[in-house]
């Protein structure tokens, strides 16, 4: 059963050069208690296609398609209704702990904030909960912690507070946006290692330009590029049978693999090349990669790509 269904999405943004195809008729389906991954290089849209399904767009932006999550589609639902969803049932992890969390309030009362606002808990018992919630996440003295500001914190317990900060209202789908983003190797692993625990038995999407974090976390994988998906499958078919010359190019600029960087640039997604996205980069480029886009295709048992030589 899907824990959530996203159909032929769109996000585009209005700029004075034109529109930006953020988000481009995306499909993919996230089942229940699965880690469904989209990876991609800095720019593809996978942070917009986080925030395009918990609507924390701004205004300018237009989006279409559908969003189902439990029987509703969470494009059509009242801003009221959008609220609760948030937090209480879809949480999202950002990415830049820094910025994301108010320099000038306690971590305790972050965190409290959100179980008020979403479980009706009195301030007290909102505290006592939030305190709970950072020992849950193993930050050593929770009960001082709670009531240090932000800046006192490094940049893995930051991390770790955002990820309780998630957890808080006991959501049934997390989508965490590059959580490991800007952390050393131990602190990574130990992140990873974190999560993996905590969302043992939720749903989510986990977006990263990150394979060894994907690797140790996600079911299925999607390889993003230029606003779309290019690939799709479980993730030990991906790394021993990729199939795009874009998902074979990413795993090749891996440090085990030889790091051998694809050549060229990502386009601008508000002038994308005809046909193929990824064929002015790409070695096996024909003439119909440069005048036809290609559908995507399953090419073998929950293996889909977006290639005429696949």
């Amino acid at each position: 059963m899907s824990s959530l269904e996203i159909i032929d999405l769109k996000t585009h943004f209005p700029t004075p050069d034109g529109h930006v195809r953020a988000v481009d008729t995306i499909t993919l389906s996230i089942m229940e208690n699965e880690t469904f991954g989209v990876i991609g290089e800095t720019g593809c849209g996978k942070t917009v296609l986080g925030l395009s399904v918990m609507r924390l767009l701004p205004p300018t932006a237009t989006i279409a398609g559908k969003i189902r999550y439990a029987g509703r589609n969470l494009l059509e639902v009242s801003e009221a209704e959008m609220r609760r969803v948030r937090g209480e049932e879809i949480a999202m992890i950002l990415q830049n702990p820094t910025t994301s969390l108010n320099p000038v309030i306690r971590v305790g009362e972050q965190i409290a904030e959100a179980i008020r606002l979403h479980q009706g808990l009195n301030k007290r018992d909102a505290k006592k909960k939030a305190v709970e919630m950072l020992d849950a996440v193993k930050i050593p003295s929770p009960a001082e912690r709670a009531n240090e500001y932000p800046h006192e914190f490094s940049g893995g317990m930051k991390q770790r507070v955002m990820i309780a900060m998630g957890l808080a209202c006991d959501p049934a789908l997390i989508i965490a946006d590059e959580p490991t983003k800007g952390l050393d190797v131990t602190i990574k692993a130990q992140i990873v290692e974190l999560i993996q625990k905590v969302t043992e038995k939720k749903a989510m999407l986990l977006i990263t330009h990150d394979l060894g974090v994907a690797r140790e976390l996600c079911d299925r994988i999607a390889l993003m590029y230029a606003g779309e998906l290019v690939e799709y499958a479980q993730i030990k078919e991906i790394f021993e049978n990729p199939l795009h010359p874009y998902t074979r190019g990413f795993l090749g600029s891996l440090p085990d693999q030889g790091l051998v960087p694809i050549p060229g640039i990502s386009p601008s997604l508000i002038e994308l090349p005809d046909g193929c996205r990824f064929h002015p980069r790409c070695k096996y480029t024909t003439d119909v990669c440069k005048q036809k886009h290609p559908e995507m295709i399953e090419v073998a048992e929950g293996h889909f790509v977006r290639c005429f030589h696949a």
